[in-house]
């Protein structure tokens, strides 16, 4: 959990610090919610061990005079007398939170840091008190809390600390910060307060009145009082009527959000001095106890009042020969274990080295190709690998030894050029400054060229964080990065599928090191403007940047495979989701190509079509309405139309999808409805994005295949998604027909699996009558129904076969009888008898959800064939809602898991060979179990041939797989 610390201008007055204790426990405890922290005994420490870190980031970077932690109590407080409802609805905190608390006041105790807690007021009301009492002696006050309550307090002696949305970085804020959120003063945030209300705290506020009203209001009548001297002239009879039904919730509200600021407290400031009389012994016990390795480092050094190690300043100016030549030295000596928590590049000992000579540059090369691996990372214009440029390479082969090639950025040509070496950005040049990426570095081309003999060296393995993109990149420069063998960020997802995956997440987490945010150097960038921010960055400064990350990714490198080894996740990786790095980066290069000309002429049908559609739904709804408006919508559907309402949101009944699902049997409006969106969406998404989409340089249409999204392990397609084209509808076909081959003669080769998680099913459940169905080819939804309706195969009728097709698949999602009838349009009797026919029929099906269950509730994760594991954080809970929702993903995770290892491990066979065998088709789609191929003529035959093989045999099952393939002139003529 990292904070960026803004300074604290004090102007040379005492400083008081003052911490929301619960607030800031809170935070730390749901920073690691993913993957939290435990000491050796099981316990959870993530709240303990983020509340000081945070604590003492705090104290030692704004070195205050004064300093105090406020807790609540648990004794009722004057606003549980006032109002018996405030705070009724919070939740109970967690239960592994609860002894967290003790430990935390432990070690404030420790740190000799005043802690105060007083019966019958809030933790806000000290705070509140404190900060008064202090700016009448003169004392600037920092309150350190993420709650907006507290605004109301700042004045110009009193600020807040807050973390931003995220919890990543810190702001203060001050009388113009409260101004600028919220368009008003600091006192009259308690104005706002008692309109809009506090739904954590329960307060009621003037319901109807939300922010966007509130703030107006306020600041025009001044405030709440000023509001209902004045309600007579307030224009608007429906606000008029919220404010005067709900004065006395207003009124109340005003009461209850006022922080008390006269707390008798029975001691003066001269309690809070801190500084000395910290309490060693007893923090080595605590932090022995929670398993704090750093910390207990930390505290060893200041016990010995020693400013610990410096970080030499290496030489960033020098040719590589002046870097660290203990050749001697090996990889796996880096100590992870020691690592100090909160380290950053300003206090970890490093030698980065920039290479500014060509002489330099082939001794780095030369030196680098003796390695058995090294990191590398790519500084660019454009997170977009297809358009973007080069201004610096980074290399790693040790641990704290980076080295850094700028490359020159061209400045813009008059007249486009095909090289992929210039640009046609437009860059001021009077703006440059002396070191950047357009006046210093060296020649792209010399540098790429020289580079080319190590990257393209398949003996020196290749370690990156999301280094497919890097890999892409340097495909458009002609450069096909050889030996991926490590990419941090896969290792990451692999190892927790739901934590984060970048790079400064990951640092934190895995090395206890904070990297440089990139937006620490550039600022916040508009995306016409990245490239000129990018060249004008200091070369110095990018230079350190840059090799800090090739460092970080080898030092995570060293860090996860031990785990993934400890894990028996290693294999895994190393046969399928690093290989596939490689796969994907060829795929996406190949790109698609699209037949603009008959998008354009879909788009104008399709036009035409949802017009029809609109006046239809016109002529139900008895007159013209925006049917883009979900307010206007709810109000034609269940005041106009008098339908059942469906669910409520915050801005009315709900007219999403899953309420039209429910409607259409309602009422014809509902499906006209449907099809209007399907329209719209279709077109905006596919039909008149696409063409927009194509690269000007290669012509075609080139997504971006995510491997560290999806939880299940499956691949995901963005920017555009080509993996949500529907099939089954009219308007998918069309859009599918624009796919079409680059070569000239050339055909679209589809290849399907077919129903692939039944067979998974099957195979993993060893259920005799499916396998036995699946080895007689039979239809398996007509197996299903006979065995759940007890009838002959040659009896079973249309009706029960679509009933058997949803149990089929709903019951590798964990469906229950609800579902099942909602989606069936049957009584949930009904469909809990299906359930029960089925079971009954495929009994070892029932045993292997069953076994599925306990296996996540002992060991809180499933895994699939290959051990991919989903973690399943609420396995166990004691919310039947909660539960239930990870009891139906542990049930399908390992069987769809394990169908995505299928098709990943077809697609790293399958391009093996093309590469092999030198074919001239290319793989250039992956849509969940289906791979499309672009064909050559001279390659009809060989190249479905191939790949339906390979397809069929990448994961030997104990039942037949089956691939539905087909060739032709486009996507959709090719199924």
């Amino acid at each position: 959990m990292h904070f960026k610390l803004p300074k604290h201008d004090k102007n040379g007055n005492p400083l008081l610090v003052l911490f929301d204790g619960m607030a800031l426990a809170y935070r730390a405890y749901f920073a690691f919610i993913a993957r939290p922290l435990v000491n050796a005994r099981g316990e959870n420490t993530s709240a303990v061990y983020g509340f000081t870190m945070a604590l003492l980031q705090f104290l030692e970077h704004h070195a205050p005079q004064y300093a105090a932690v406020c807790f609540d109590t648990p004794k009722p407080t004057f606003r549980h007398e006032k109002y018996s409802a405030y705070k009724a609805n919070r939740q109970a905190m967690p239960e592994d939170m609860v002894p967290q608390l003790q430990v935390i006041k432990d070690i404030v105790k420790a740190y000799n840091i005043a802690l105060i807690e007083v019966d019958g007021f809030e933790a806000d009301d000290v705070i509140g008190t404190l900060a008064r009492n202090a700016e009448g002696q003169s004392i600037d006050t920092l309150i350190v809390t993420p709650d907006k309550d507290f605004c109301q307090l700042v004045t110009p002696k009193v600020k807040l600390l807050r973390p931003a949305k995220e919890g990543r970085e810190m702001e203060i804020m001050d009388e113009a910060g409260v101004r600028t959120k919220y368009g008003l003063e600091p006192k009259q945030i308690i104005d706002y307060l008692a309109l809009v209300g506090d739904a954590s705290d329960n307060i009621p506020g003037v319901r109807g009145i939300g922010e966007k009203t509130a703030a107006p209001l306020i600041s025009q009548f001044g405030s709440l009082q000023g509001i209902y001297d004045n309600i007579a002239s307030l224009e608007k009879k429906a606000m008029k009527e919220k404010l005067i039904n709900d004065r006395d919730n207003a009124v109340l509200s005003y009461e209850l959000a006022t922080i008390d600021v006269n707390v008798p407290l029975p001691f003066d400031l001269s309690v809070l001095v801190y500084g000395d009389g910290v309490d060693y012994d007893k923090l080595q016990a605590l932090f022995i106890d929670q398993g704090f390795k750093g910390l207990l480092a930390r505290i060893d050094r200041e016990q010995k009042q020693s400013d610990g190690v410096s970080a030499p300043e290496g030489s960033i100016d020098a040719l590589v020969t002046a870097a660290p030549q203990d050749e001697e030295a090996e990889l796996g000596s880096f100590d992870f274990t020691l690592s100090n928590e909160g380290s950053d590049i300003t206090s970890t000992p490093h030698a980065y080295v920039v290479v500014r000579t060509e002489e330099g540059l082939r001794s780095l090369v030369e030196k680098l190709r003796k390695a058995k691996e090294i990191a590398v990372d790519l500084e660019t214009t454009s997170t977009d690998s297809n358009i973007a440029e080069i201004i610096g390479i980074s290399f790693a082969e040790r641990p704290a030894e980076a080295y850094y090639v700028p490359i020159t950025l061209p400045l813009a040509q008059e007249k486009e050029s095909d090289s992929l070496f210039d640009t046609t950005t437009q860059t001021d040049a009077a703006h440059l400054s002396a070191e950047n990426a357009f006046t210093t570095g060296l020649d792209a081309r010399l540098a790429i060229e020289t580079m080319r003999p190590l990257l393209e060296d398949p003996n020196v393995k290749k370690i990156g964080q999301n280094i497919k993109y890097d890999a892409l990149t340097l495909r458009h420069y002609g450069i096909k990065l050889a030996a991926i063998s490590f990419d941090t960020m896969i290792a990451a997802y692999v190892l927790r599928s739901d934590a984060p995956v970048g790079m400064d997440a990951l640092a934190q987490e895995y090395l206890k090191y904070r990297p440089v945010p990139l937006l620490e150097l550039t600022g916040p960038m508009r995306p016409d403007t990245v490239r000129t921010t990018m060249g004008l960055l200091s070369t110095t400064k990018l230079a350190e940047y840059g090799a800090e990350d090739a460092d970080v990714t080898l030092k995570l490198k060293l860090a996860m495979e031990p785990l993934l080894q400890q894990e028996e996740l290693i294999r895994l990786v190393e046969d399928i989701d690093f290989p596939l790095v490689d796969v994907l980066t060829t795929v996406e290069f190949n790109g698609v190509k699209i037949d603009s000309d008959l998008l354009r002429l879909a788009s104008k049908e399709m036009e035409r079509e949802a017009e029809n559609v609109r006046l239809k739904i016109h002529e139900y709804a008895g007159g013209p309405f925006n049917i883009d408006s979900p307010k206007q919508l709810s109000d034609v559907l269940f005041n106009k139309l008098g339908l059942t309402a469906g669910r409520k949101t915050k801005t009315g009944l709900s007219t999403n999808a899953f309420v039209l699902e429910e409607l259409r049997n309602d009422h014809p409006i509902a499906e006209h409805i449907l099809n209007y969106r399907q329209y719209q969406k279709l077109r905006s998404t596919y039909v008149d994005a696409l063409p927009l989409l194509v690269n000007p340089k290669t012509g075609m249409v080139h997504t971006n295949y995510n491997q560290a999204v999806v939880a299940t392990g499956r691949i995901s397609s963005t920017n555009p998604n080509l993996q949500n084209i529907p099939i089954r509808t009219e308007l998918g076909r069309d859009i599918r027909k624009a796919f079409v081959s680059r070569f000239p003669g050339g055909k679209i080769f589809s290849a399907d699996y077919s129903q692939i998680e039944l067979r998974i099913m099957a195979h993993v459940t060893k259920d005799k009558s499916l396998m036995e169905a699946f080895v007689r080819r039979e239809d398996i939804h007509t197996t299903t129904a006979a065995g759940v309706f007890g009838v002959a195969l040659e009896e079973v009728n249309r009706d029960m076969r679509r009933k058997a097709k949803e149990v089929n698949y709903g019951i590798m999602y964990g469906i229950g009888a609800y579902g099942l009838a909602r989606r069936l349009g049957i009584p949930q009797k009904e469909g809990l008898e299906i359930i029960q026919k089925y079971f009954a029929a495929f009994p070892s099906i029932k045993t292997y959800m069953d076994d599925t269950l306990i296996f996540a509730r002992k060991h809180g994760y499933v895994q699939t064939l290959n051990g991919r594991r989903r973690y399943m954080k609420a396995i166990n809970a004691s919310n039947h809602a909660v539960r239930s929702a990870d009891e139906r993903a542990a049930i399908n995770m390992p069987i769809q898991g394990t169908a995505a290892e299928m098709i990943k491990l077809a697609m790293i066979l399958i391009q093996r060979e093309l590469e092999s065998r030198n074919m001239k088709s290319l793989m250039i789609m992956q849509v969940h179990d289906e791979l499309v191929f672009d064909v050559v003529p001279e390659e009809f035959e060989v190249l479905p041939e191939l790949a339906k093989r390979l397809m069929e045999s990448a994961m030997p099952m104990d039942v037949v797989i089956e691939v539905e393939a087909g060739l032709g002139d486009s996507w959709f003529g090719a199924h």
